[in-house]
């Protein structure tokens, strides 16, 4: 990685302070990661987290493609602030509460792995573009069963 200033941060964010330093599952543990801030900004209701997964969406299609460019990979492993943006995507539609935290994360983890369009398509994108918003459509089919399930009376 280059040095400078601008490069330590991207590498810091996109790492999300160290979730993706985890050697089993570092997508899982940047999933956990997102969750403090998630719980911080949920009592203020969902559009405060919907602003942060805009920002987390932005600032990680930047540092993501910052530290894939430096470590010379398209997806650097060690990358997981595009799930901290998937989950706070997927979690504006949960229910207060846990069982609604929970469902967000599992449906979350769910579609992050199995990779329905168009998340798929999005991966082949270049760069941080790439690394983010596959994750980000990803959380997007995890809100709409979100969704589904508290209209259908599941949460």
């Amino acid at each position: 990685m280059t040095g400078g200033a601008v490069s330590r941060l991207a590498y810091i964010l996109s790492i999300w302070f160290g979730c993706g330093r985890v050697p089993v599952a570092p997508g899982t543990a940047g999933t956990v990661g997102a969750l403090p801030l998630y719980l911080l900004l949920a009592p203020s209701g969902p559009w405060a987290v919907a602003a942060a997964a805009v920002v987390m969406t932005v600032v990680g299609i930047w540092a993501s493609s910052i530290v894939a460019a430096n470590l010379g990979a398209k997806d650097p492993q060690i990358i997981c602030i595009d799930e901290v943006a998937g989950v706070l995507v997927a979690l504006t539609a949960a229910p207060p509460g846990w069982r609604g935290t929970l469902a967000g994360f599992v449906l979350f983890r769910i579609f992050d792995q199995v990779k329905p369009w168009p998340a798929r398509a999005a991966e082949r994108l270049p760069g941080g573009w790439g690394i983010v918003l596959d994750d980000v459509a990803a959380g997007l089919w995890a809100a709409l069963l979100l969704v589904l399930a508290r209209f259908a009376g599941w949460l």
